[in-house]
């Protein structure tokens, strides 16, 4: 009996000899390409590379914001109001009633430098700094007529404020100017824009 037909083998270069496939038998199935979980996309030629840290083409997702203590900031801001209305009130008895604008606004300054260092990104703190700021400078003035009263009075600084106050309220409006407007303006506008700038 005839034996069927076999292919010649060819000489494999590398020393070693394929399987032997009866002739009309389909070779081995290969099995399908299984899909990689972590395999990268990839990109079409020309296509734009994605930046460095940002897999997929997507970007970073934004730093959160720095967080503070809306609470803490609104008392220590009140606290920083009344020092500065100090400072204020004692530069005014210094000059015997001259008003000095850039006391305004260091006053301002440092109300916004406790609610923008403490409170955060609050969207509420420059508002509440704008009105610390022109009462730190009411206070400042008030305290600066205080002093002047208790030393022409010889009456103790504590019963001037605390006895005395309708007094010491109606020589303030008797003696307010035009340009007072200005240094309210000036205490408010800087503990906004402080506030503003340093909660970022």
């Amino acid at each position: 009996m005839s034996q069927p037909w076999q292919q010649p083998q060819q000489p494999n270069p590398y020393g070693q000899q394929p399987p032997q496939q009866p002739y009309g038998q389909p070779g081995p199935q290969q099995p399908y390409a299984q899909p990689q979980p972590y395999a990268q996309p990839q990109q079409p030629y020309g296509a734009p590379q994605a930046p460095y840290g940002a897999p997929g083409g997507y970007p970073p997702p934004p730093a959160p914001g720095r967080r503070g203590n809306p609470g803490l900031a609104v008392v220590l801001a009140i606290v920083a109001m009344l020092v500065g209305s100090a400072v204020y009130g004692a530069v005014l008895k210094a000059t015997d009633g001259g008003q000095i604008g850039y006391m305004a606004v260091v006053t301002g300054a440092l109300i916004g430098v406790v609610l923008g260092k403490t409170g955060g990104r609050a969207p509420a703190l420059p508002a509440v700094g704008a009105v610390l700021g022109a009462a730190g400078v009411y206070l400042g003035q008030i305290f600066g007529i205080s002093l002047a009263l208790s030393d022409a009075a010889n009456i103790p600084l504590a019963d001037v404020l605390v006895d005395h106050f309708d007094v010491v309220n109606r020589a303030w409006k008797e003696n307010l100017e035009p340009i007072d407007a200005l240094f309210y303006f000036l205490g408010g506008a800087g503990a906004f824009q402080v506030t503003r700038k340093l909660a970022g």
